[in-house]
Parts: structure tokens; sequence; C-alpha cells
């Protein structure tokens, strides 16, 4: 399965908040997209890269040397050199994705809350959903930990856990907050309608200041690894070796370069 190496970094971070406010006022994009076939564990005794399908389904990087399922490569010193310099940069991606994804994480779910604390009129319903609230936010943290914390990223795992697990609670969140918000808005009770107002206003400002501005820096670091990952597509460009396929080893590539690779081949 092919994963976009940054897009569940602001997957939580701007869907969350822009659902909350019902407004696109807040939506980031990145300027780079990168993505991968391979899983990637990352230990003190190198970096492996992993695959179900496709070759080369295994290939390990430590120290300038280079094994490609299973057999050792023989490399110039200028490669070795440059596998050297990939395998730092990679050491110090991970770590930064596994920050970003927390903070998101943290930025998203205190949207949900936030929007939970100030339009859920039930007070025992407002009590269970903020609890489920704080038992997802916790899985999620607890998955990041258990992956990227520990140098590990998996096939699907923004598809799988973050975009889907994140659509439930959403979903599961919107059936209970409208129905309380849309029986205030009908009820015809001058009352109920502007505590009503007064709770959409204070939800407003509440996000606005809480949400926002730590979403907008943290598009900014997540920003940031372009450069990183654009490094690392540099180097692979470098290599000088070629796999036994004849190819050059590829771990990563844009988006833009997997489109027009597809376009090439339709011609």
């Amino acid at each position: 399965m092919r994963r976009h190496l940054l897009s569940f970094i602001t997957l939580l971070t701007f869907a969350t908040p822009g659902g909350a406010q019902a407004t696109d006022s807040h939506t980031h994009h990145l300027s780079c997209s990168y993505t991968s076939d391979y899983d990637m564990q990352v230990t003190t005794r190198g970096i492996d890269f992993t695959r179900s399908s496709g070759h080369p389904v295994e290939v390990f990087i430590h120290e300038g040397t280079l094994r490609v399922d299973g057999q050792t490569m023989a490399v110039s010193d200028a490669d070795a050199a440059r596998l050297r310099e990939y395998e730092h940069e990679v050491r110090d991606l991970l770590p930064a994705v596994a920050a970003i994804a927390r903070d998101g994480v943290d930025i998203g779910y205190s949207a949900l809350t936030t929007v939970v604390a100030t339009l859920a009129d039930n007070g025992d319903e407002r009590t269970r959903l903020l609890h489920d609230l704080r038992d997802r936010h916790d899985e999620a943290m607890r998955h990041i930990d258990g992956t990227l914390g520990q140098g590990r990223w998996h096939a699907g795992d923004e598809e799988a856990f973050f975009g889907d697990d994140l659509q439930r609670t959403v979903t599961h969140l919107v059936g209970n907050v409208t129905g309380d918000v849309v029986k205030d808005a009908l009820s015809g009770d001058p009352n109920r309608l502007a505590s009503l107002e007064a709770r959409t206003d204070a939800l407003d400002a509440t996000i606005d200041k809480a949400v926002n501005g730590p979403a907008e820096k943290l598009g900014q670091r997540a920003e940031a690894l372009c450069p990183k990952l654009g490094h690392l597509q540099q180097l692979q460009q470098q290599f000088q070796f070629r796999l036994p396929s004849g190819e050059r080893l590829q771990l990563i590539d844009s988006n833009m370069d997997r489109t027009d690779k597809a376009s090439y081949a339709q011609r």
C-alpha cells in the first residue's frame, strides 16, 4: 500500500479545526508530497526498508553499507558517503515526524473537545462524549508512541488509523452534538436561542485562540520537512550503483515524479 509521508501529519491538524468551525478558512496545503512503498524500521544496527511486493523487497542501510534482498552490494566510496548521509537524514526525520504527529493529535482532539464542551446541551451526554474523546486521544497517542516513537513506519497507518478513526470520531460526535443544536435552533424559545448564540460565539473565539494558532505553527513545522525529503530524493538520484535489475534505488519519490512516469507509460 502506498503511503503519503506527510499527509497524515496535517490531517488531524487542519481537517478537524476546519470541520469544527464549518469553514475552509484554515486549510493548509503542503508544497511537497512524497510517497514510499516501504515500511521502515530504524534501529542502532541500521535502517530496514521492507515491502510486501515489488523488487527489491528488502533494503538495509548502515554506515555506508548496502544490502539488497539479503545480498551485500558493492558501492563506491562516494556512494558509501551518500548512503551514510541518507541514513543520517532518515534518523533525524522520523523523530521530527513523530513529534508533529503527537502535536497534531493533541490539536485535533482539542478542537473536538472544545466543540463537545461548548455545544453539547445534555450534561450526562456531554460527560460521556468527553470521556470517549479522552479514550480515543490516549489510544492515538499510544499508537504513535508504539510506531513512530519506536522508529517504525508502517504501511497504511495514516489512512487506517488517523483517517478512518478520526472520521468515525467526528461522525459520532456530529450525530450527538448536532441533535442538541438543531433542537435549540428550532425551539423558538428566546432563551434557548440566546444560549445557543452565546455558545457558538464562544466556540468561534475559543477555536481561534486555542486551535488555529497552534495548527498554523504545526503546519509550518510540517512544511519545514519538505527540503529534508527533497534531499533524500536528491541523494537517490546521485547514487552511482545500480540494482541487479539495472534500476536506480528509489526508496521515496515525489507524487509529481509518479505522475510524470504514469503519463510517460501511457504514451
